[in-house]
């Protein structure tokens, strides 16, 4: 792989907004709300000892066999790790200083050829990349160039399914508070081209993104805000509502706002998920109407270390096999422990049975919603 080079100012301007783990997790933060445990982890990203590399999970479910679906994390060092169910890395993509990932289902390239899709905000030449998943959730390409962007610094990234134009769309933000939508479609040789449709803004900092593709909502996670919903439609304008209770007047958060993630259930239902970085914890809203929030949890030691400082989440209600009947949610690590001993960060699989059991009417356990089949022609 080709060297990056970077200049001193800006290298030092990324390490110090990222999560420093030589030091450790502050001991001084209480766990916040009640404590599930992880059932997995992935093995650690590769990296420099001690260094803030693991960012953002994107979960793939197989198209006929969801028990060999994958985990996308990316390395924000080096590049794409892919994952199986059990946390083994089964594959590596080393495409530069990629941020955070997501991924869609079907897209089409014409001539029936239709393909699921990766994508990542790339900080190597502050562009975005797109490459198709192959059968056996490998990357493969498909993307006619990187597309470069204009904020200044792309830093978070999601997907979307235009459920009304049949279109697949993609959003950048950078740490100017710039928000960049990217419509993706085919070429004459059955690639994937993209063009620039339209500008959204928030006052500061954003990374975490997700779009929620049956009603058609961007959420964009401003770090020392909150979130902030916006139509998802390229023709949507720039109009902005803040989504209450996922700032500071909320007892359970603590900045920075960082991964946004959607639990999908029929009829609208379900959940927004975001991390609360400065209490090691996750905030649930409802999907529906207002975004009303019910609680938070955290993830405690158990089987596995517990984990701090998440950056990336994603979550999804499909059936991934024996081991996770009801979905699985993925998270990053802010500080990864091998025993008592730091290890490099790497990302955690939790149950979604047990995020539901938080509550007393239980939450949603529904797993005959597909992502994936809203996609299909």
């Amino acid at each position: 792989m080709k060297g990056f080079v970077f200049s001193g100012v800006l290298l030092f301007l990324m390490l110090m907004s990222c999560t420093n783990t030589n030091e450790g997790p502050d001991k001084n933060i209480a766990l916040n709300g009640d404590a599930i445990t992880a059932d997995a982890e992935t093995e650690p990203v590769t990296s420099r000892e001690g260094e803030d590399a693991a960012d953002d999970p994107a979960i793939w479910v197989h198209p006929e066999n969801p028990s060999q679906s994958r985990i996308f994390g990316t390395n924000k060092k080096a590049g794409l790790c892919v994952y199986d169910l059990e946390g083994n890395e089964v594959a590596f993509h080393p495409l530069g200083h990629v941020n955070n990932t997501d991924i869609r289902y079907n897209f089409n390239l014409g001539n029936d050829s239709v393909i699921d899709i990766a994508g990542a905000t790339n900080r190597s030449d502050n562009s975005m990349f797109i490459g198709g998943i192959n059968h056996e959730g490998q990357l493969i390409e498909v993307a006619t160039r990187a597309f470069k962007s204009s904020v200044d610094e792309v830093y978070g990234f999601c997907l979307y399914f235009d459920t009304t134009e049949r279109k697949h769309y993609a959003f950048i933000n950078g740490k100017d508070g710039k928000i960049e939508q990217w419509e993706l479609f085919p070429t004459d040789n059955y690639k994937i081209d993209a063009r620039m449709v339209r500008e959204l803004h928030v006052g500061s900092q954003p990374e975490g993104m997700v779009a929620d593709d049956e009603k058609g909502i961007l959420y964009v996670g401003e770090e020392i805000k909150g979130i902030w919903k916006f139509d998802a439609a390229a023709d949507g304008g720039s109009e902005k509502k803040f989504v209450a209770s996922s700032d500071t007047s909320n007892k359970n958060i603590r900045y920075d706002i960082e991964g946004l993630a959607i639990y999908y259930a029929p009829l609208g239902a379900g959940y927004l998920i975001a991390s609360s970085q400065g209490n090691y914890s996750y905030a649930l809203f409802e999907r529906e109407g207002e975004n009303e929030y019910i609680t938070s949890f955290s993830i405690a030691k158990g089987a596995v270390d517990a984990v701090e400082e998440t950056d990336g989440l994603d979550v999804c209600n499909v059936p991934l096999g024996e081991k996770y009947p009801a979905g699985l949610m993925v998270v990053q690590d802010g500080y990864n422990y091998e025993g008592d001993s730091l290890a490099n960060q790497n990302f955690k699989y939790i149950d979604w049975q047990k995020v539901a059991q938080l509550t007393q009417p239980a939450l949603l356990i529904d797993t005959t919603f597909s992502l994936r089949a809203l996609s299909e022609e």
